[in-house]
């Protein structure tokens, strides 16, 4: 989509023009825009701005072809950050979501995010996934995730149940995945060799995403730790220049005068170690 030669983009758009009609025949559900390539070498010979522009013009035509077509499926975009490209246009949630309502697009689509893709990004696995969350913008999960010490797209099996816990806690939060799921498009080990050792990748991924899930539950059920997070925040709630703020009706004046009422801030604990081990209890 991302390429200088307009050859090339027209034949990437035949191409997106071919799988839409392939999904719309099997009454597919999603359609995932995957930018793995989408991104720049250097910046001596890339016009960045522009390619970007071509990105969103290919977009809209998806678009309109879609309403076109009477297509029902739910467009989403998988950020990743690098590999093969040193630095792709869809790097993270954050990143694609700027993307997204630059170009007016954010209504049309929403993000497949790959917890192997978050790391490589330099976040922690679920960070993608809860960011996209927190904005109404997380469509899909691709459950891949990957060898930290690695620097590239190793698409290991979920095997870390408190990894699947933090995600599936989000997931439940936000009430389900809507018309999206959990896709394991994962890869044994290279020393891996047995055929049985693709079933036992698979049951066990489903098996830690199901624990992930259980523990999600009763954390969300016994509510400890969100009563914590709401008394962190708790002055917003209780002040009225918290909530004047939170509306975006305060000004630079009264927050000067509140400061200067209140005088110097006490030190608050983020109390990050209690919550860590709160947390373990239910793993």
């Amino acid at each position: 989509l991302s390429n200088p030669d307009v050859h090339v983009f027209c034949y990437a758009a035949a191409a997106i023009k071919k799988v839409m009609d392939i999904n719309h025949k099997l009454g597919g559900l999603n359609h995932v825009f995957w930018g793995g390539r989408e991104g720049y070498q250097s910046t001596l010979n890339t016009n960045f701005k522009r390619e970007c522009d071509h990105m969103a013009s290919l977009f809209q035509m998806a678009i309109q072809y879609k309403k076109e077509q009477n297509m029902n499926a739910q467009f989403l975009i998988e950020p990743k950050p690098r590999e093969p490209t040193k630095h792709q246009y869809d790097y993270d949630a954050q990143t694609t979501m700027a993307f997204l309502h630059t170009y007016k697009l954010q209504d049309h689509f929403k993000l497949n995010i790959e917890p192997n893709h978050t790391t490589l990004a330099g976040h922690e696995a679920h960070h993608d996934i809860w960011v996209s969350s927190q904005y109404d913008m997380l469509g899909s999960i691709d459950s891949n995730t990957g060898d930290t010490l690695l620097g590239w797209d190793t698409d290991n099996f979920p095997m870390d149940v408190a990894q699947t816990t933090a995600i599936m806690k989000i997931v439940l939060e936000q009430g389900g995945l809507g018309l999206g799921g959990l896709n394991f498009d994962c890869k044994v080990r290279r020393e891996s060799v047995e055929p049985v050792d693709l079933f036992i990748g698979h049951v066990g991924a489903m098996d830690t995403y199901a624990r992930g899930l259980r523990n999600a539950a009763k954390m969300m059920q016994d509510g400890v730790l969100d009563t914590m997070v709401k008394e962190r925040y708790a002055t917003f709630d209780e002040t009225d220049i918290g909530k004047k703020i939170e509306a975006g009706q305060a000004t630079l004046e009264e927050c000067e005068a509140y400061a200067k009422q209140m005088g110097e801030p006490k030190d608050v604990s983020g109390k990050q170690e209690l919550y860590e081990m709160i947390r373990n209890r239910y793993i």
